[in-house]
């Protein structure tokens, strides 16, 4: 057993320390951005002002803009889940997200192709480079993909509130209504102007409370001992995510290359900041220098996770399979998820907390007006317009997408009620986000450096991506894929379902291959070459 540090040997019962100055904090904050909301109303001109800010933006500010939206309150928890659970092995993911966005950075891969063919969203560039029919499903299954990704978001950011403020957990639906509100107020309002004016801000005050964070878990725990847990509780299996107990393993490795590759070069959240960019240059600035909080993204969360561990194990918490832990004195078992929030209101101080909870929530929000923007946009421009022409003039479209902003806000303040996960928050993106992006890279891909790809070999691999969503637990159930022998290969953490991370790299192996086959078998007329390829094969 690794004796506690003499600060926390005497701690028997963990309580709330969240404070009325903390709660003050938060609300003059959030009311703050919601304000920042009404102010960028005012700055719209038309649908390319809404979705992509005119086109504007320059290279420090599309810098923090992307960062600030892909460093939001899901990010940072489920890292930090990732941490808790998986140990120092965890960190792996954010070094691989690093170098993948670098890479993209450094040879453009993708977004500069995209950027030059002048388009607002990704399946735009399909009717492009292919035809109509090819933006329509595309923009179906982005959509499907998308929304179902972000399903779990409001709930994760309603538990981060119940935990670190110590409310009651039934009112885990009350908190999601509230911050669900505030959100779809600000993105209706302000569209991707009010998003890039709060990023700004919430990526300044949350990169600065996180690293503050690092420092105060690291002199309160001290980094020798924290290193000393976990070797003692976990094993080298907490240090190597090839090891067999680590609960990664090679595939998983493998898939987190992916899963870097396509968060910054496919994932439209990133992507519609490239699009936003004001030239070329600024876009390969953009992903170069972003590679770097890409990856201090994950790794400040997963560390945080490492020491929430460490901090619940000194303080006597009792943990259980998959994670879960009882708090000293209680009885009720919390979700892994939940470390993180409980370590925060136990080790900072009045007002500090509620700065960092300010932060939090704002990044939070910041997190959602993306993405509502996202899938909204895709839904009323790239499969609303090209079905019903007369729907696609600008009001229209700008119309369309407000609309769908408030449905998929609803809509996800639904599933995160009545979906229970049965797996890590971060896996569940991961699977949920192969619905899209497996087809996705493969179709974007081809499409910009293959001139022999065809619309039936990219409607094809759009197709094989949907396959993706066997990855996700309820969907096996339903299939009755759980219980099998998958082996401890498939199988990893022996739960009986099969490994979503296999499930994901199959499906991306299956696009490929049906796009290739596609094109060969069924190649497009000679002279339909369109200007979109002739433009990103230059």
């Amino acid at each position: 057993m690794v004796p506690p540090p003499p600060a926390l040997a005497s701690l028997a019962e963990l309580a709330s320390n969240f404070s009325n100055v903390d709660t003050a904090i938060v609300v003059i904050y959030l009311l703050a951005s919601v304000a920042i909301g009404l102010v960028a109303n005012r700055f719209i001109t038309g649908l390319t002002g809404y979705l992509v800010a005119g086109r504007s933006l320059g290279t420090a500010l599309s810098i923090a803009t992307m960062t600030g939206s892909e460093l939001g309150l899901i990010t940072v928890m489920y890292q930090a889940q990732k941490g808790f659970t998986g140990g120092f092995a965890a960190l792996h993911i954010g070094l691989i997200a690093g170098a993948a966005t670098l890479f993209v950075g450094l040879s453009g891969f993708i977004v500069v192709g995209l950027r030059r063919a002048r388009v607002m969203t990704i399946p735009e560039y399909y009717e492009q480079r292919f035809d109509k029919h090819t933006r329509v499903l595309g923009g179906t299954f982005l959509a499907l993909g998308g929304i179902l990704n972000m399903g779990l978001f409001l709930r994760v950011g309603s538990q981060f509130v119940v935990g670190v403020t110590g409310l009651d957990g039934t009112l885990l639906s009350v908190v999601m209504v509230a911050l669900l509100a505030l959100v779809l107020f600000y993105t209706v309002m302000g569209g991707m102007v009010s998003v890039v004016l709060t990023d700004y801000v919430q990526f300044c005050v949350l990169s600065i409370g996180l690293i503050a964070m690092v420092v105060l878990a690291i002199s309160n725990l001290g980094f020798d001992h924290i290193v000393e847990v976990m070797r003692t509780e976990r094993g080298d299996a907490s240090f190597d995510p090839l090891h067999a107990g680590s609960g990664f393993g090679p595939g998983y490795v493998a898939w987190m290359g992916v899963l870097g590759l396509v968060s910054c070069a496919i994932w439209p959240t990133a992507v519609t900041r490239a699009l936003a960019s004001r030239d070329e240059g600024v876009v390969r600035k953009q992903f170069t220098f972003s590679s770097i909080s890409f990856m201090i993204r994950f790794l400040l969360p997963c560390f945080l996770g490492i020491a929430a561990f460490v901090f619940l194990f000194d303080a006597g918490a009792t943990f259980l399979e998959g994670g879960a832990f009882v708090l000293p004195g209680g009885t009720a078992e919390n979700e892994s998820i939940l470390g993180l929030p409980v370590f925060f209101r136990e080790l900072l101080p009045i007002g500090v907390l509620g700065l960092m909870t300010a932060a939090m929530l704002a990044a939070f929000m910041s997190t959602h007006d993306s993405y509502l923007l996202c899938w909204a946009s895709v839904i009323a421009r790239d499969i609303i317009a090209p079905l019903k022409p007369s729907q696609s003039s600008d009001d229209r479209q700008l119309w369309w997408t407000r609309v769908f902003i408030v449905l998929i806000g609803l809509y996800v303040l639904y599933w995160g009620i009545v979906y229970e996960p049965s797996q890590d928050v971060w896996d569940y993106l991961g699977v949920t986000g192969a619905i899209y992006f497996t087809g996705a890279i493969v179709v974007l891909g081809c499409g910009l450096y293959w001139k022999r790809a065809s619309r039936m070999g990219a409607r094809a691999a759009l197709w094989a991506g949907l396959s993706a969503i066997v990855g996700l637990g309820p969907v096996q159930e339903a299939l009755g894929m759980t219980g099998a022998n998958w082996g401890t290969f498939l199988d990893g953490d022996g739960n009986g379902n099969l490994d979503a991370h296999w499930i994901g790299l199959g499906t991306l192996a299956f696009a490929i291959v049906v796009m290739i086959a596609g094109s060969l078998l069924f190649p497009d007329d000679p002279d339909s070459t369109t200007s979109a390829e002739t433009e990103a094969t230059r």
